[in-house]
């Protein structure tokens, strides 16, 4: 049986605009963007496999996720989309871009570059896969417990969202964390794109207070993206859709609209 990811549609009207959540992420994480942007479009948000509400797999890899993603839009009958993807959700956005571009109105990719990244994750893999999260039994217990792995309370936010609680006792993770450990290497890992440019709109959105993409970066960045223009949003990190999300929101709503 073909497995379609979990998804979530706002508006009914205009183009479609798909968009791709980062590691450990959800489509609810982009809840408040997919409403503002469903006045103009038909916004499909997405749990990536392994992810949230999507199916569990035991294998998972950048192709493998680009395939999901054209094939949920064949699943809902629509044959061109604009692509949204931030960090990990980015990659696989450049991913479809590559294998699919005659599917693609236009990319946008979020604070990410083509390349590979040091292995800043690893502590959290420990904090959900360590931790004995079915005796816990408050969200502030574990809160606490994640304090170790995590001392951020911003990014604890972010990643108890992957938490539900568990019929038998305390918690457990949404999220197929073994498999997403397993694709760690590959998703912060080198990212060759084709010899053949996408030569489709392209936007790259970064936070200034980001260090995901370097001016080194744009280089090959350009050799695969030759449309490509940079927004750069102020007062904003790498998450940069939440950090200043009304300014974010104006430079993506502009480059949809170029």
């Amino acid at each position: 049986m073909e497995q379609i990811l979990n998804h979530k549609i706002y508006g009914a009207s205009g183009d479609s605009l798909f968009i791709v959540h980062g590691i450990f992420g959800m489509l609810d994480n982009w809840q408040y963007h997919a409403k503002l942007l469903s006045k103009s479009h038909q916004v499909v948000s997405i749990d990536a496999r392994n992810h949230g509400k999507s199916f569990h797999a035991d294998s998972m890899s950048y192709d493998e996720m680009a395939e999901d993603i054209v094939r949920l839009a064949d699943h809902l009958n629509i044959s061109k989309f604009h692509l949204l993807g931030h960090s990990m959700g980015g990659k696989i956005a450049m991913r479809v871009a590559e294998k699919f571009p005659d599917r693609l109105q236009s990319l946008v990719v979020v604070d990410i570059a083509p390349k590979s990244y040091p292995a800043g994750h690893v502590p959290y893999f420990k904090a959900f896969l360590d931790l004995p999260l079915h005796s816990y039994h408050s969200r502030a217990e574990v809160d606490e417990a994640f304090a170790q792995y995590a001392p951020d309370r911003g990014v604890r936010q972010f990643l108890l969202k992957n938490l539900e609680i568990n019929p038998e006792g305390g918690y457990r993770t949404k999220s197929n964390m073994r498999s997403i450990q397993k694709f760690y290497e590959e998703m912060i890992g080198d990212f060759d794109l084709s010899k053949d440019a996408y030569m489709g709109q392209v936007l790259f959105i970064t936070g200034a207070k980001s260090a995901y993409v370097k001016e080194e970066d744009k280089f090959k960045i350009r050799s695969a993206f030759p449309k490509v223009s940079f927004e750069q949003v102020p007062r904003a990190g790498h998450w940069v859709h939440a950090e200043n999300p009304q300014e974010f929101y104006q430079k993506l709503l502009g480059g949809l609209q170029a």
